[in-house]
Order: C-alpha cells, then sequence, then structure tokens
C-alpha cells in the first residue's frame, strides 16, 4: 500500500511539474535561450540592408519557396547569378562576387549558415504565414536594415503563442499545430 502511495505522489508531482513548466514557457513566465541575436558568419558577407534595403528586393524573389513549403529556402547561386553576372559591384565586393561566380561556374554551391534556430521538436511552416499576410518583419525583424542578419525575435514557445492568442490572426492553438 505504502509503494502505491509513493507511487502516485510521484505521478502527480511529476504530472504537476511539467504542467507547471508548459503553462510557464507558453506565457513567457521563461524563455529558453532561442538563439536572440544569433549571427553566424556567413561564406560570403551578404548584406540584406544593400539588396532588400536599397535595392528593395522583395525576400520572396531569394526566399522562393516561402509561399510554398515549411522552409523559407535559401537561394542557389543562379538566383544570385540572375543579377551579379552583369551587375556593377563596389570594389570591395567584388572578390566575394568572384568567389560566388566560381562556385557557380563550376557547379558547387555555398554553404550557408542557418540563422533562425528552433529546436528539433517544433515545426514551423513558413506558408500558412505568408498566405495569412504576415511580413517577413513580423518574426524576422527589419531584414532590410540588417548589414548582417541576425536573429531578431526569441522565436520562444511563448512568443508564438502570444501571437496565436491574437484573435485578429484567427491562428490554432493546439499543440500539434507546432509540435510533432
Amino acid at each position: 500500500m505504502m509503494k502505491k502511495g509513493v507511487a502516485l505522489a510521484l505521478v502527480v508531482l511529476v504530472g504537476g511539474g511539467l504542467s507547471a513548466f508548459v503553462y510557464a514557457i507558453s506565457t513567457n513566465k521563461i524563455v529558453i535561450g532561442y538563439n536572440k541575436s544569433y549571427a553566424p558568419d556567413q561564406p560570403i558577407p551578404y548584406p540584406h540592408d544593400l539588396h532588400a534595403g536599397q535595392y528593395q528586393i522583395d525576400c520572396k524573389y531569394c526566399h522562393s519557396q516561402v509561399e510554398v513549403s515549411r522552409h523559407a529556402g535559401v537561394p542557389s547561386l543562379n538566383v544570385c547569378m540572375n543579377c551579379h553576372m552583369g551587375v556593377k559591384v563596389r570594389p570591395e565586393a567584388q572578390p566575394w562576387i568572384d568567389k560566388m561566380r566560381d562556385a557557380y561556374n563550376s557547379g558547387q554551391s555555398i554553404a550557408w549558415k542557418k540563422v533562425h534556430l528552433l529546436p528539433d521538436h517544433v515545426k514551423f511552416n513558413h506558408a500558412p504565414h505568408v498566405k495569412a499576410g504576415k511580413q517577413c518583419q513580423e518574426c524576422h525583424g527589419p531584414i532590410q536594415e540588417m548589414k548582417t542578419v541576425y536573429q531578431y525575435s526569441s522565436l520562444s514557445m511563448g512568443w508564438c503563442v502570444n501571437c496565436h492568442k491574437d484573435k485578429a490572426n484567427n491562428a490554432p492553438l493546439n499543440c500539434s499545430t507546432c509540435h510533432y
């Protein structure tokens, strides 16, 4: 009888603790480090402030999969070379363009590093957010002003849940929306 009491107490304690943890994380009472401000060094500097800012190239031109895929996708070199085959660049940028052109001509790719990171157990699908009219800046911040892209928002569970709770977004709140 004593063992059953201890087992029941343990189940209640673990269940209660887990429930409290889920509540705290989903309401931003605690925020687990989600790499906010993370800005890895890229193999070729890509100034979004120049491309998306000054030249006003739409995010969807380079990240063409964002409307139909879970992932926004990193552009292939042929997208870059659509412009850089003929565009004159500043002299200080020429070595980077040459590196990109050499990779393109040899059929290789550039190993870009992912900037916006989520835990493996979280699934995020860009397509429904874009179809709902969300702008890239709502999650990614003022990308058109960033010389070096960095993770602007925490992308924590509570951060996402707060957006989904906003009635204007008409977004689902069930766990399976984001978790496998």
